[in-house]
């Protein structure tokens, strides 16, 4: 939470202070998260991301996001959070964060405090391949595509193309799922929207179910640092009727 960010020093300006770690970068040819952390507005009383990450928007899938809200707030505090001059959110003291999903390209984040200056913050969420509908949804275009299999182009591994209908032991709730295969003997670390779910191997763990949320989902297996492959399905509305 911001109200736990650290305080300037004595000759330190509030815009310099600058905390900083990587979250995750994808390799060569797919979308790269920027470093986030902190970057403190030049009121002192604002903060926002340092850079753009990408998470799980509970409506539209895996989406561009930065969190902006109140630095170091006391207990009047308040503030109000726009993007790209419309309000996305209110902050107080005792909810001092917003998420705030960007737009494709260039945006403007806000951050004004009742009483003090706005602070404004820029970031961008840049397209690098056609038909992207976000820069957190990898290009997929190297894949083929066999009846109902869609086969990674290192060709290490596979995915059921159309969606079933189970229930998600770990949510309770029917979810539509897909099934990820090896193809081969590989050691391969499976994830869905940057969560790591199951290792596979080929052998004694050749395949694993993998549920899906609301919107566009990214799936990833990688074989180490030799090669990770995507899938990218869409969950709908993230619940589905058993048959």
């Amino acid at each position: 939470m911001a109200g736990a960010a650290r305080k300037t020093t004595k000759n330190e300006k509030p815009e310099d202070v600058l905390l900083s770690h990587v979250i995750y970068m994808r390799g060569s040819g797919h979308p790269a998260l920027a470093l986030t952390g902190q970057q403190i507005g030049s009121s002192g009383k604002t903060y926002a991301s340092a850079g753009v990450q990408c998470a799980l928007n509970p409506v539209s899938g895996m989406a561009p996001m930065v969190q902006a809200g109140l630095y170091n707030p006391i207990s009047t505090s308040t503030a109000t959070v726009s993007l790209n001059g419309a309000s996305v959110a209110t902050v107080t003291f005792l909810n001092p964060d917003a998420s705030v999903w960007l737009a494709n390209g260039s945006n403007t984040v806000v951050v004004a405090p009742a009483g003090s200056p706005a602070d404004s913050y820029s970031f961008n969420a840049p397209l690098t391949y056609a038909g992207q509908p976000n820069m957190c949804i990898p290009n997929t275009s190297g894949n083929r595509i066999s009846g109902d299999l869609e086969y990674a182009a290192s060709s290490k591994s596979y995915t059921t193309v159309t969606p079933g209908c189970a229930l998600n032991p770990a949510t309770g709730r029917a979810q539509p799922y897909v099934n990820l295969f090896d193809n081969g003997k590989y050691l391969l670390n499976v994830s869905a929207n940057d969560v790591p779910l199951t290792q596979l191997n080929g052998s004694t763990r050749r395949s694993t179910p993998v549920f899906l949320s609301a919107g566009l989902n990214v799936i990833s297996a990688a074989n180490g640092s030799l090669s990770t492959d995507y899938y990218v399905r869409d969950g709908g509305t993230g619940s589905c009727t058993l048959p």
